[in-house]
């Protein structure tokens, strides 16, 4: 899997884009009632894999409560197989919520994690850190794999399955130090001196202490394939998934060439789950600066499931049931919220609960002050009587009772953003106008809407600029009464300070339809830096050449490609958005970029080191002055392909 390379799947009702995802994504999505609870089974027995034998270690925990959850382990291989033929369903994918979601993982943040921190040498005084910025993720502390890593003196890229170690600052003597080719690498991490490398099949920990000479510490392999992970800590959390066909082929890992096969012994499910796809989930854990601790793994049976949320001291998996993008909803989607206590590596379960509705994605749920808040919508925009689109707020407390709900929230819309903040909540929904909505939460067991605002366009991503300033990044619109049709990029700055009266205090369209930005679909894409007054996105740029249309240009037309590289902004409260220069990669022959289209010179990424901004594309490495956006050095990645265009279908949606 390449998060980076991955578009996203999307249909257009009339114009306007859907959020839904191909069967194809539903079988490879749809993947476990409780990914995170895969850790809960590793309690009970967690196995170990060290570098010449693989053991079991049996750790009491009376705090689980297995008999709420019905979670047990298989006497057998044949009772796994008997349990798949009588609880498989293929007929039950409307019931079981259609086309899931991908699953968003986000593990709670830990104060022990750091990074490295270069220095600039200074006057004798003391030498002053370096500044420069890391990836953008969703929880402080918690580092998320990605294309791209920084450490204030190295870049680390991923380009075409291959990882580059690239000396960066200062910026004039930038070089390539050495490169890893190891094939189909997908993402990376970095903690101090070691190199995590993720691939479809694989985990490899170099120390890079030498940075032109890796050394390869551990090779992992697997028969399963990479899915998600994160890092807290020292440690890096992996979840593969390993589909289950009709010959049962139970998941191995491979350690430095020893192979370690998981028993159907081992191997927990959920008493009378019955869906129609079913996947072995296994979360493994490795130590990134230990060479010697073991590795721990464990696996678990599991059905559908859509989103993950986890606090420091709460994990929250919810599961919608009853909605199908094929057809009519008959109001009875639910989300079903699972709440798992965690406490000094020990999980117990708390319980559940249902609230109606389907959440969006990882950003419609919080915790906050011990109460647990999720933004859901029912219904389609389609939709009429009881199958009509609203949208919702619920707030359970410590033991999952609904608390406080705030329903009906903009009839006939449904959720494209939100972001919780504090005390606040702020809701985007979109048909054919952009209403933002600003909800406050101070007391939980009565929310309400203070206030609204609606302006054309949408928002997909919701990122705080500080507490009473929100940046949103989405599409522009032209209203056609019963629908709309979308437009170019939008960027906007939104003024919340009144929370009764939030206002759209600056602007920026980029280009015409058929304008689209990596950013749109992934947050890492986005760079924002409110202390540099810094916004950068990457842009491919569609432009209308209105001479074609001599009797105006009707909303529906499309651009033709005519940039791509990078977008860079001056952003302030006071100045709002100011486009401050563009930065590309290509040579000036623009090429269309469509749905599955590539070309090596598309920027996928950028970041700053100090005052020199880099952007990042499978080709190249450019940096530039930030005062002036003037050239400074550029760096070709050798060995990358030639550009594959297979015609224009949007990365975003589109008709």
């Amino acid at each position: 899997m390449k998060p980076n390379l991955r578009p996203r799947k999307s249909t257009v009702y009339q114009g306007r884009k859907m959020k839904t995802l191909d069967i194809v994504d539903r079988c490879w999505l749809a993947v476990v009632i409780i990914t995170v609870i895969a850790v809960a089974s590793f309690l009970p027995v967690v196995k170990t894999i060290s570098g010449n034998k693989a053991n079991v270690e049996r750790l009491e925990n009376s705090g689980y409560n297995y008999a709420e959850l019905s979670l047990k382990k298989f006497s057998s291989l044949e009772e796994l197989e008997n349990y798949l033929g009588q609880n498989t369903n293929y007929n039950r994918g409307e019931e079981l919520g259609g086309l899931a979601p991908t699953i968003n993982v986000t593990f709670a943040a830990d104060s022990s994690q750091d990074y490295p921190r270069y220095t600039i040498p200074g006057d004798g005084s003391g030498d002053t850190p370096i500044d420069f910025s890391k990836t953008n993720i969703q929880v402080e502390g918690v580092d998320e794999a990605d294309i791209v890593k920084c450490d204030g003196k190295y870049l680390y890229v991923v380009s075409t399955g291959r990882v580059f170690i690239i000396d960066a600052y200062p910026a004039e003597d930038a070089r390539i130090l050495s490169e890893i080719d190891v094939g189909d690498v997908s993402e990376i991490y970095v903690n101090g001196d070691k190199l995590v490398v993720l691939g479809f099949s694989y985990v490899k920990v170099y120390d890079i202490s030498d940075r032109e000479n890796p050394v390869l510490k551990r090779d992992v392999s697997f028969n399963s394939s990479y899915f998600k992970s994160r890092m807290i800590g020292s440690y890096v959390y992996i979840i593969l998934n390993s589909p289950v066909w009709s010959e049962v082929i139970l998941p191995c890992i491979s350690l430095n060439g020893e192979n370690y096969l998981t028993s159907a012994t081992e191997i927990y499910y959920f008493e009378n789950l019955v869906d129609c796809y079913y996947n072995f989930i296994t979360l493994m854990v490795v130590n990134a600066l230990d060479d010697v601790e073991n590795i721990t793994s464990g696996t678990i049976l599991a059905g559908t499931a859509q989103d993950l949320y986890v606090s420091p001291n709460s994990i929250y998996i919810t599961y919608t049931s009853g909605y199908s993008w094929w057809r009519w909803t008959d109001g009875t989607e639910k989300t079903t919220i699972y709440k798992l206590s965690i406490s000094n590596g020990t999980i117990e379960y708390v319980g559940k609960a249902e609230v109606p509705g389907r959440a969006l994605n990882q950003f419609s749920m919080d915790e906050y002050q011990g109460y647990f808040r999720i933004a859901t919508t029912t219904g389609e925009v389609w939709g009429w009587g009881d199958s009509r689109a609203q949208n919702n707020v619920y707030v359970l407390d410590e033991n999952l009772s609904i608390v406080g709900r705030l329903e009906g929230i903009a009839p006939g819309e449904e959720i494209y953003s939100a972001r919780f903040m504090g005390s606040r909540a702020y809701l985007v929904t979109f048909k054919k106008v952009d209403p933002l909505f600003v909800i406050d939460l101070t007391d939980p067991t009565n929310p309400r809407t203070l206030g609204e605002l609606e302006i054309p366009g949408y928002s997909d991503y919701l990122h705080p600029y500080d507490e009473t300033h929100v940046i949103g990044i989405g599409k522009d619109t032209v209203d056609m009464e019963s629908f709309a049709w979308y437009q170019g990029v939008k960027i906007a700055l939104f003024d919340v300070s009144d929370p009764e009266n939030p206002r759209e205090i600056s602007s920026y369209v980029i280009g015409d339809r058929g304008t689209n930005s990596y950013a749109l679909d992934d947050h890492r894409a986005f760079l924002f830096s409110r202390s540099k007054n810094l916004l950068v996105i990457p842009i491919s740029l569609a432009e209308i050449n209105k001479e074609q249309y001599p009797s105006g240009v009707p909303p529906s037309a499309y651009g033709e490609h005519t940039w791509d590289g990078a977008y860079v902004f001056n952003i302030s409260v006071e100045g709002g958005l100011s486009l401050k220069g563009r930065i590309t990669h290509s040579d000036g022959n623009t090429q269309p970029w469509g749905y599955w289209d590539y070309s090596p010179n598309y920027v996928k990424r950028s970041l700053y080191i100090e005052n020199v901004l880099y952007t990042i594309s499978d080709g190249m490495i450019k940096m530039n002055d930030l005062s002036n956006l003037s050239e400074i050095n550029s760096i070709e990645l050798p060995g990358v392909p030639a550009p594959l265009l297979f015609g224009r279908i949007e990365l975003n949606g589109g008709i």
